[in-house]
């Protein structure tokens, strides 16, 4: 249940409209003062707020409106007045307020207003928690050369307004750089808006992005505020963003151009100043050439390009992660800190982490819950994950040789390049086959006779036969 807090000096308004409120099932507290009201809110933590705008004592709804925005910044306000004018409403929305609502007020005007106000609730809140994904609380863990490298370019593109592309494998933490450009910029005290485009059923995409209408189809029985609308001001993040269909891709493509939005059912452009961060862990440059993804939206979505590296090729900072989780972990659970030993955490290093940072998150919690307090052993780490000491050791980037200092046969050469992809591509899959043949973008019988031909062994059998 949504709660309401009422401030206004005016007994009949706070019971009128806390009549409404509740009976159409919100919780609502008021007050007959600023002072009060500002009081109240620490209390209870509302989810809107409803200031008049001219009330007697020190705190007007203009001083009422400043108090709550800095100690509830999340807070939607919502200003009301018979008497301001274009001028008041102008400045109260400079300071903040979500929207300014005339007096006399109608049962419309207010629900409306308070349906919109809790939808950009819920989307700050679900900032929140994209700030806490993966665990990291917003803190992007390591200093690795790679991790150092990642921060400066944070720093330098934040403050602009350009759009950003962030790839890399799931589990790197795209969703974390994105929350920390946003902190990083000028919009940082709008809204961070994020919209799963894997998520999204087909038939719903215009809907999730750009809102609709009551009545706009079967089933729309309200009004509904889409993403776009929810993140004007501040930052939206489409995430897998490769995952979206040619229509969808259409449409999206539409709204960058024009700067504005129409809600499904309803015939009025609404300009929305958003700016744009997508994220995937597809290939979209490969998507593109394939036809698969539209050349001109990645043109408009590949601005500023940010690639993840994966966590095998930022080993060093396997440790620096492991204590931060096991403080999470910790913090979450109650359960005390173990102590890890150097084998432990060398045989963490040599994992190739298939699933990057969140598989280090939960692996970590895993050895917390079963060991609390203990000493972690090298034998407890391979109880709950698969090493081959063979395909783990990390691997650097591959690079070919110069062919001028060539003095071994081509098809030595050959033969060992093929080698370095096949057992990097098993190492990221975790052993596993059939994605490694994915990665490859071959078929796996085609995978298994090269391996045949290789003599690479798998999870520690023989070569294949």
């Amino acid at each position: 249940m949504s709660t309401i807090l009422i401030i206004d000096d005016e007994a009949n308004i706070r019971r009128m409209v806390g009549a409404l409120l509740v009976s159409e099932g919100y919780d609502v507290r008021e007050a007959p003062s600023g002072a009060e009201g500002v009081m109240l809110a620490n209390d209870v933590e509302p989810d809107v707020a409803l200031v008049d705008l001219m009330m007697p004592g020190a705190m007007d709804g203009i001083a009422v409106l400043r108090a709550l925005r800095e100690r509830h910044p999340d807070l939607p306000v919502v200003m009301m007045s018979g008497k301001a004018g274009l001028g008041d409403a102008v400045h109260a929305t400079k300071l903040g307020a979500f929207n300014f609502l005339e007096k006399p007020l109608t049962p419309e005007g207010v629900l409306l207003s308070l349906s919109s106000a809790l939808a950009l609730r819920r989307a700050r809140r679900e900032a929140q928690l994209l700030r806490a994904d993966l665990g990291l609380a917003g803190e992007m863990i390591g200093e690795s050369r790679a991790m150092l490298a990642l921060r400066a370019l944070i720093d330098r593109i934040a403050p602009t307004d350009s759009r950003v592309l962030i790839s890399g494998e799931s589990g790197t933490g795209k969703e974390l750089v994105a929350a920390a450009i946003h902190a990083g910029s000028s919009r940082r005290d709008g809204p961070l808006v994020r919209v799963n485009c894997a998520a999204i059923p087909r038939d719903l995409v215009e809907s999730e992005m750009f809102g609709h209408e009551r009545g706009a189809f079967t089933g729309a029985t309200e009004r509904r505020i889409g993403r776009f609308e929810l993140a004007h001001r501040g930052t939206l993040l489409l995430d897998e963003v490769g995952d979206l269909g040619s229509e969808a891709q259409a449409k999206l493509l539409r709204a960058i151009e024009a700067g504005e939005i129409e809600r499904v059912g309803g015939g009025t452009p609404i300009t929305v100043d958003v700016r744009l961060i997508a994220a995937t862990n597809k290939d979209l440059a490969r998507a593109v050439r394939e036809r698969e993804f539209r050349e001109d939206l990645y043109f408009r979505l590949n601005v500023i390009p940010v690639v993840m590296v994966p966590l095998r090729e930022r080993a060093d900072d396997i440790p620096l992660l492991v204590q931060h989780f096991a403080a999470l972990t910790r913090a979450r659970t109650g359960r005390r800190l173990p102590e890890w030993s150097a084998d432990a955490l060398r045989l963490l290093a040599r994992y190739p982490w298939p699933g990057n940072v969140r598989e280090l998150a939960n692996i970590v919690e895993r050895l917390i819950i079963l060991h609390p307090g203990q000493h972690i052993q090298e034998d407890d780490v391979r109880r709950v994950i698969a090493v081959d000491e063979r395909t783990t050791a990390p691997t650097p980037r591959a690079e070919l040789p110069d062919p001028a200092g060539l003095d071994t046969p081509l098809s030595d050469t050959l033969d060992a390049y093929e080698r370095l992809l096949i057992t990097r591509a098993l190492s990221a899959s975790g052993g596993n086959i059939a994605e490694a043949a994915r990665r490859l973008r071959t078929d796996r019988p085609n995978l298994y006779r090269r391996m045949k031909r290789l003599d690479i062994l798998v999870d520690g059998s023989a070569p294949l036969a």
